[in-house]
């Protein structure tokens, strides 16, 4: 496995394959709904103006994830 780290963590313009997804009730199921599925590549796309909530692309989607919501999700970085 390479370098594990939090979506939230995840420099803009680099991409990483989810590994989990730790968030519960509601926004877990939000999250899943929306393509953040174990094995799923996400890319960090971009920063809001105050650094939260960050854009990334999945499934050719761009979804805005606040940082709270992010920090639960465990990413693997890619290249």
């Amino acid at each position: 496995m390479k370098n594990v780290i939090t979506l939230n963590n995840l420099k803009i313009g680099k991409s990483a394959k989810v590994i989990e997804v730790k968030n519960t009730g509601s926004i877990r199921r939000r999250l899943l709904d929306l393509g953040f599925i174990p094995g799923t590549i996400v890319t960090a796309y971009l920063k809001s103006p105050f650094q939260d909530p960050i854009a990334y692309r999945i499934k050719n989607a761009t979804i805005a994830i606040r940082k709270t919501d992010s920090q639960s999700i465990l990413v693997e970085e890619l290249g």
